[in-house]
């Protein structure tokens, strides 16, 4: 009686947990962390803004900001930039760090990056010929996917 207590215990605590954890909100512009609003400004500034929303999960806050062009930024909860997707157009060359858009420009100069995104681990960039390089945080190429 005491086992089938303590698992139904454990549960109802996953249950909850899971209904918890897929949490998006729409927000305000102004309810973005400073350092993403900011961001936009500088690097988005002709861009309108369709939505901007609050993603929360059990672990993890962050930010997703659609512009009406169809692009999109993720924004961590400090307000730092993880992913950027621009479906028609090119991400801004002021985001790209250096070695990646030299790299890019070098060996593949017809090319554009449309998606670029960070993680704690590497940098995922893919260009307009539809390639997917992957890089490591000392800007390695360590990957090239198509």
């Amino acid at each position: 009686m005491k086992k089938l207590l303590i698992l139904s215990t454990i549960l109802m605590v996953l249950g909850i947990a899971t209904a918890c954890a897929d949490n998006d909100k729409p927000i305000a512009v102004t309810q973005l962390p400073a350092k993403a609003q900011q961001f936009i400004k500088t690097h988005f500034p002709k861009e309108k803004v369709a939505l901007a929303k609050l993603e929360q999960e059990i672990f993890e806050t962050r930010y997703e900001v659609v512009f009406t062009s169809g692009s999109k930024v993720e924004f961590l909860k400090d307000g730092e930039w993880k992913e950027i997707d621009c479906k028609y157009s090119t991400v801004p060359t002021a985001v790209i760090p250096a070695q990646i858009a030299q790299y890019v420009s070098q060996n593949y100069p017809d090319t554009k990056v449309v998606q670029i995104d960070r993680d704690k681990r590497d940098y995922e960039v893919k260009i307009t010929n539809g390639l997917e390089l992957t890089f490591d945080k000392q800007f390695n190429l360590i990957d090239i996917d198509d």
